[in-house]
């Protein structure tokens, strides 16, 4: 990622807080009303003019941008900043017609039809001079106006993986700079299963059919460097026209296929995502909701998992460009916050690394797709409960930001995160569903237990992407990172399997999961005793592993505390002991003679091998064993209450203290507090009273 701007100024010192506004869906009439609103509610800045091409550019090289002067003179006279967006991920019917060819070409050759948004091929040369055209029309306009802060380019990129000819031509060529010849590709491969092999670059067979993991691999590291250099010409241009006080940055939708968050960005100045999650009794600590859609989330502890994944992109502090202000979704699917989620949600985030909020969005629309998808505003456009709350929240931001200038949220933990291994099992998982198909969610289903466990056990968690083991410091990284879970990291390479098991040599403690060490950086299987590098290190090894279609108890040895209901879920490895202590084993007639937990010293640290998947139980257990000490850990409190931190500039640490429950709560405070909303003090020792989904933030004294 480049470095700040001297003036990423309009981020340093406060809280962003706002919403996406589009004028030219409301009916006339309404700006002023509108813009007074949002100054009554504290916003400061609003995003604009990403999505509407068409009314840019109504007909073939024919410009209308008058319209948006009075929004971005409005926005200026009431101290409101914007984010302008390149309207490039909706293209205009008359491009569409003038070029149907520009549609993104299915794997199975048919063609994604007009009539939703980002169906463009935007790989297609031709496209590009027409993107180029109004991108440079709009900013040659408006970039100098004093309201704009900031550019987005495109919006929430990688909605679809590009089968399009001459995509897939561009990938022929793209291997042949990486392997050479064919000769290297049939070998690396492994082309001689099923008689794959090629003579010629032009025999390879295009995605549709295809069977084999090496190639699946290198399809979606090469999808994904297209939306990487496709941003990056975005961002270039923008650059042209940008000063040194505005900023360049993308919304991200992390689950999107061919998204690789750390290389995203690298062109940009920013990083800024778009964290969706249920809300009502989908953010109450006690209840379990399902979770229906990739793209939002259910769970506290999955709130907080999407702020520290938004963290990881960069290990910096984030916009968050869109997030829920009221229902999500469908006409089928209408949870508002309950009073007082709107701030819960949002502080959260700021706990994790958030420097700005910002709703999707300002009005409800009455019409469109997203018809009830709700906004601060109802369809009744009359200021209502949702307005209230989000006007307390943004007086609330306006005094937290300049206190949290320079905030790092606090880690107790570290996990490894692998976009390649993430791809790899999206085809190839090493886990079933419910119903015993391939569950292409395996890898976040691995690491998202492990991060569950931590979180119920009390535990402030980083991200670390595993390009970021490439060329670091060994003994930086066990200061950074004293605890690093590595489980399901199976595309790996030689070189950052030796960086973690010398990280563990050198102090630190290695938790290994299934799967890792289990294949290399083309996903083949290692002819190496499983785990891979690890074996010997760790005291342990194995080479049967099975699937287990229900949860194997497991109980406690060498005095590993363990709760009751303790389990290991979805798949065990036949661990043989060779000098590792054993800490928890399997209750079963088989599974029995292999442990599911196992530890050993190593050099001046520690390799902790988990060898299932543990359910809810057990992966607390894990995770408060290995943290014994947590940051949060002086506090008590309620079970509804979480207790996160950080520590900002001026050396204060801050604590956010949620209570997820509709019943009120108590925490105790450790040490002498201030209150960051008004000053109040308390006394450590002290009982804080918390209401039914209520936060507070204090200032450590």
């Amino acid at each position: 990622m480049r470095e700040f701007r001297p003036t990423a100024s309009a981020l340093e010192g406060r809280i962003l807080f706002g919403a996406a506004y589009y004028q030219e869906y409301q009916e006339g009439g309404t700006l002023d009303r509108d813009l007074d609103l949002m100054a009554e509610a504290a916003f400061t800045v609003i995003r604009v003019g990403e999505s509407v091409w068409s009314t840019w550019e109504p007909r073939d090289g024919e410009y209308d941008l008058d319209w948006m002067q009075p929004v971005l003179d409005g926005a200026h006279d009431r101290g409101i900043g914007v984010i302008l967006g390149t309207p490039t991920y909706a293209i205009p019917p008359w491009l569409q017609t003038k070029h149907p060819e520009f549609a993104i070409q299915r794997a199975d050759g048919s063609r994604i039809g007009w009539g939703a948004r980002q169906e463009v091929d935007f790989t297609n040369p031709e496209f590009l001079p027409y993107a180029e055209r109004v991108i440079r029309k709009i900013l040659e306009r408006y970039a100098s106006h004093p309201a704009v802060i900031g550019f987005q380019v495109d919006n929430e990129p990688g909605a679809h993986l590009i089968h399009n000819e001459h995509t897939f031509a561009a990938f022929l060529e793209w291997l042949r700079q990486k392997y050479g010849d064919v000769g290297t590709l049939n070998e690396e491969w492994g082309l001689v299963y099923w008689s794959h092999r090629i003579a010629e670059w032009e025999e390879l067979w295009t995605p549709d059919g295809n069977a084999m993991p090496q190639y699946q691999l290198e399809w979606r590291r090469f999808q994904a460097k297209l939306v990487n250099d496709y941003i990056a010409w975005q961002s270039r241009l923008a650059n042209e026209y940008a000063s040194d006080t505005q900023f360049v940055m993308t919304c991200i939708s992390y689950e999107r296929l061919p998204v690789e968050d750390d290389r995203l960005v690298e062109s940009l100045d920013v990083v800024a995502g778009n964290p969706y999650y249920l809300m009502q009794d989908g953010l109450a600590v006690e209840k379990e909701m399902p979770r229906t859609a990739r793209w939002w989330t259910t769970g506290v502890w999955a709130l907080f998992g999407q702020g520290d994944r938004m963290y990881a992109t960069t290990h910096s502090r984030y916009l968050v460009t869109e997030t829920a202000a009221s229902s999500i979704g469908g006409p089928w699917q209408n949870l508002p916050p309950y009073p007082g989620q709107l701030a819960q949600a949002a502080l959260a985030l700021i706990a994790r690394g958030a420097t700005m909020i910002e709703y999707w969005h300002w009005h409800t629309l009455h019409f469109g797709v997203e018809t009830y998808w709700g906004g601060i505003l109802p369809h009744s456009q009359r200021p209502g409960r949702l307005y209230r709350e989000a006007a307390e929240l943004g007086a609330l931001l306006g005094e937290l930001g300049p206190q949290l200038a320079g905030y790092v949220p606090d880690a107790d933990i570290t996990f490894l995160y692998s976009n390649d291994t993430k791809w790899s099992f999206d085809s190839y998982p090493p886990l079933p569903d419910a119903a015993g198909n391939p569950d292409a969610g395996s890898y976040l289903r691995i690491l998202d237990t492990f991060a569950r466990g931590a979180f119920e056990a009390g535990l402030q968690a980083r991200l670390v992407h595993a390009n970021a083991l490439d060329g670091a410091d060994v003994e930086a990284f066990v200061d950074a990172h004293p605890v690093v879970v590595a489980a399901a990291f199976y595309v790996a390479t030689d070189a950052q399997l030796e960086f973690l098991r010398a990280y563990a040599e050198a102090g630190g403690h290695l938790v290994l999961g299934i799967r890792t060490g289990y294949g290399d950086e083309l996903a083949r299987a290692r002819k190496e005793v499983a785990p891979g590098r690890f074996a010997d290190a760790a005291g342990v090894w194995y080479d049967e592993y099975s699937n287990i279609a229900e949860p194997v108890a497991v109980e406690a040895e060498n005095g590993f505390q363990l709760s009751d209901g303790a389990a290991g879920t979805a798949w065990v490895d036949a661990l043989q002991l060779d000098g590792a202590e054993p800490l928890a084993r399997y209750v079963h007639h088989v599974h029995g003679a292999s442990p599911a937990v196992t530890t050993r010293a190593v050099g001046s640290g520690r390799i902790t091998y988990v060898g299932t998947l543990p359910n809810r139980e057990l992966a607390r257990d894990v995770a408060s064993w290995l943290v014994q000490d947590p940051i949060a850990g002086s506090w008590s409190h309620d079970p509804t209450v979480t207790v996160s931190s950080g520590v900002a500039a001026s050396g204060t640490r801050f604590w956010f203290l949620h209570n997820w429950s509709e019943r009120a709560a108590t925490a105790v405070a450790p040490v002498d507090l201030t209150n960051s909303a008004g000053g109040a003090r308390v006394s450590a020792g002290a009982t804080i009273s918390l209401d039914p989904w209520a936060v507070e933030v204090f200032g450590e004294n």
